[in-house]
């Protein structure tokens, strides 16, 4: 195997591409050349401006993290490759793990997930945060005819549009402040609203924004019983949210949903295989190609960090070309 390298974020104002030393295969251990990961520009953000609170710094890990969240830390989550030396059924097969953006690295063969044919490599780094759009599907208990907004049309949002899409008679509303992101929604063929011209009749709201403002419109919108699914994840950022209004009057509800675990109802059936192997043939769906709003290559990531701290991208989430020549 190539000597790997990796992207680092040093500090929370530079991240760097660096070499790494090489491990030593071991018996069940697979190498694996990447083709492409994803940047999800929600958590990776937080993680690259030192916003983990330190006492997540523990349940915030993911597989192959090396470092630390105080930096320097070697951090992503979806990545996919071809494995070029392992055991005999995976060889030259393409694979989806969890792992940080790296050009080469060494996994337990466990934690490679064979990726089916009718899934390009590209579309399959979406997994992961599949993975979450579909955890929230089932924590919302969302059923036929009912009528749904989604506010804030970043990477999970617009794959929870996408899903809920899927659903018979559904009504899928979206929300979002940012301009560029309901032309986004738009050219994906879905509905759209400014806050202040929805109605506040919804069965359910799933919020993905980010935003203190976003959260009190799903609070809003909802009609009696609604139910709010909350997918944000806020770092050490405090939110501040008013219940008055008709939030206990009405019986609202606020649901946390969050992919590191089944939901309740499901775990005496279902494992995280089983969760992947459905995500999987929800990707066949060639309409997921559209949740990749841009493509940049291996050697462009920490230049695209230096944006994504300042505020300065509006895209769902960048594809990471890796590009590798032997």
């Amino acid at each position: 195997m190539q000597q790997p390298t990796a992207l680092w974020h040093l500090s929370d104002k530079r991240s760097e591409i660096r070499p790494i030393p090489s491990v030593l295969s071991i018996q069940g251990d697979c190498e694996v050349k990447a083709m492409y990961s994803l940047v999800s520009t929600g958590t990776e953000r937080l993680v690259a401006c030192g916003r983990v609170p330190g006492n997540l710094h523990e349940s915030m890990q993911v597989p192959y993290m090396e470092g630390s969240f105080s930096f320097p830390v070697k951090y992503g989550y979806s990545l996919v490759g071809e494995v070029i030396d392992g055991p005999e059924n995976l060889k030259r097969k393409i694979v989806h793990l969890l792992h940080p953006h790296q050009d080469y690295c060494v996994v337990l063969a466990k934690d490679a997930f064979v990726v089916p044919r009718e899934v390009t490599p590209q579309r399959a780094t979406l997994a992961s945060n599949l993975e979450t759009a579909l955890n929230a599907i089932w924590d919302s208990g969302v059923s036929a005819g009912d009528k749904v907004m989604v506010v804030g049309f970043g990477i999970i949002g617009s794959l929870v549009a996408r899903l809920l899409s899927l659903l018979p008679a559904v009504q899928v509303v979206v929300a979002d402040i940012d301009q560029n992101r309901i032309n986004s929604a738009e050219r994906m063929g879905f509905s759209t609203a400014q806050a202040e011209d929805l109605g506040a009749d919804f069965d359910l709201a799933f919020h993905c924004s980010s935003q203190e403002t976003g959260l009190q419109t799903c609070i809003d919108k909802t009609g009696p019983e609604g139910k709010i699914i909350e997918l944000s994840w806020y770092g050490n950022k405090a939110v501040t949210v008013n219940l008055g209004g008709t939030f206990h009057s009405q019986r609202k509800s606020i649901i946390s949903s969050q992919v590191s675990a089944i939901p309740a109802s499901k775990q005496a059936r279902w494992n995280f295989h089983r969760r992947k192997q459905v995500v999987f043939e929800l990707l066949k769906n060639p309409a997921f190609d559209q949740h990749i709003a841009a493509t940049i290559g291996f050697r462009e990531l920490p230049a695209l960090f230096d944006k994504i701290r300042k505020g300065q991208v509006n895209a769902l989430s960048y594809g990471v070309s890796y590009e590798i020549k032997e």
